[in-house]
């Protein structure tokens, strides 16, 4: 009768303890560093030799009841909907986790290494992308342990500007097509009258705790494009050439742990920095005038500001989530290309029998948007292509996603229509398809709306935040 009685009391204490494991949130975090070794790499600016700061790939993964969700995120200016679609296949083949429960997104940072064909460093780097995309997310699935979970937010208004300007009258220069906008994306000073549209100060938080408290991972949200001025080194050939670097994004994970844990950081935290709706937002002073800066230092200042707003946001968390409602949905809408007008198809055609330097004396980038005219115009062009949105519930906190440089209006219409208190968008997720502007700056054109930087249909944004809302309200019944 013993063995039976101690047989029964391992089934009993067994069962017990699996219940009580799957009644509580258990989470993971990974950070992989993907900086280059292979050189040289290629650049925006060129061809180098050079990393100024480590790029990384970080991963957070959240596990409660049958609800599974991880957020993935690469230093690189973008990310393929082929890269992402493969990384997440091979990482749900080793963990059995959907792919429609995994999201990946890029920093935007304009500094990263570039992949692909044409020479060794691009390729390796290719390789090298793919390896540590599924290896974040898998290693962060086989981390899970218990843990807790907690939402706030905080502004950081002093380092937004939206970027769009309306000038003073006859002040405007010519578009590719030799015509005249409405607004002027970057503009010098001199003619300045009014930003196109608003910008979005707020710094969203996801803090996630071990059942001890001890800090896990933070995920944060800032709709602000990249900041720029990474030092540039004279290469062997007595050349100045550029640097890989992770921009603010890079610098704030590295901060973070600091701001968390003061002078005793916590091991093994991974803090990563989203980009929001910041397709028309960045960091440069349009009026009044900035002190000069020295390389680099401008993104330790955006770093140690957003890290701060981090701090007090985090701060301000009241009560952590031990049994969050996880839940994803995703949706795959097929948006409509923009079809060029006969006016726009003429001026193209015009403009492409002129020479080269009398294209580039209207706009430097006339040749390469009458170019996509008519590519666009072709009968034979794909009329629309299918987009991946995702919305991720975890807890009190709704996530979305869109595959774009993502207007910061669309952001804030998506906060103000959620029905979650607390809504944040990541953007250039789950593919890269340049800009997304509203159907309202779609009218005022400027560069981020001329055909080559936005490719589809005015009314896409609309398209895709009513899907968007919809998924938010499924994942709010639950």
């Amino acid at each position: 009768m013993k063995p039976i009685f101690f047989f029964n009391f391992i089934l009993a204490f067994t069962a017990i303890g699996s219940t009580t494991h799957s009644n509580q949130l258990r989470a993971g975090a990974a950070c992989i560093d993907v900086s280059p070794t292979i050189f040289p790499i290629q650049l925006r600016s060129g061809k180098s030799n050079f990393v100024h700061d480590p790029l990384h790939v970080r991963a957070v993964a959240f596990k409660y009841g049958k609800g599974r969700a991880v957020i993935c995120l690469i230093d690189a200016i973008g990310i393929g909907r082929e890269i992402s679609d493969i990384a997440k296949t091979e990482a749900a083949k080793k963990t059995g986790w959907e792919t429609e429960e995994m999201l990946i997104c890029a920093t935007h940072t304009h500094s990263a290494p570039k992949g692909g064909t044409g020479m060794p460093g691009r390729e390796a780097y290719e390789t090298l992308k793919h390896q540590k995309l599924e290896e974040a997310i898998v290693q962060a699935i086989e981390s899970l342990k218990s843990a807790k979970v907690g939402f706030s937010s905080e502004d950081e208004p002093s380092e937004v500007r939206n970027r769009r300007w309306f000038l003073q009258p006859g002040t405007m220069p010519p578009n590719p097509l030799g015509e005249k906008d409405q607004v002027k994306t970057n503009a010098g000073r001199d003619h300045l009258v009014k930003p196109a549209g608003p910008v979005d100060p707020e710094l969203c938080v996801i803090d996630v705790r071990n059942s001890r408290n001890k800090p896990v991972a933070l995920i944060a949200n800032y709709a602000l494009h990249y900041v720029g001025g990474v030092p540039k080194k004279i290469d062997d050939k007595g050349r100045e050439v550029g640097m890989a670097s992770a921009d603010y994004f890079g610098e704030f994970s590295r901060i973070m742990p600091y701001r968390i844990g003061g002078t005793n950081p916590p091991t093994d935290f991974v803090a990563m920095m989203t980009n929001g709706a910041s397709g028309d937002i960045n960091n440069l002073v349009f009026t009044g005038t900035r002190a000069p800066r020295s390389p680099f230092e401008q993104i330790r200042i955006v770093a140690s500001k957003t890290a701060d707003a981090a701090w007090r946001a985090v701060k301000k968390i009241e009560a952590y989530e031990t049994k969050p409602v996880i839940a994803t949905r995703q949706r795959e809408v097929n948006l409509p290309y923009r079809e060029p007008n006969e006016r726009e198809i003429k001026l193209a055609e015009d403009l492409l029998q002129r020479t080269r330097k009398e294209r580039d004396a209207i706009n430097s980038r006339t040749t390469s948007v009458a170019t996509k005219v008519i590519e666009y115009a072709n009968p034979e062009y794909p009329r629309s292509e299918p987009i991946l949105i995702q919305a991720f519930r975890i807890g009190e906190q709704a996530i979305v996603s869109m595959p774009f440089e993502v207007f910061v209006e669309i952001g804030l219409e998506i906060k103000k229509e959620s029905p979650f208190e607390r809504t944040l968008l990541i953007s250039m997720a789950n593919g890269g398809y340049g800009y997304l502007p509203p159907p309202n700056q779609h009218k005022l054109g400027g560069y981020e709306t001329w055909l080559g930087t936005s490719r589809f249909q005015p009314q896409s944004s609309e398209i895709l935040i009513k899907h968007l809302l919809e998924m938010l309200e499924e994942l709010r019944a639950l």
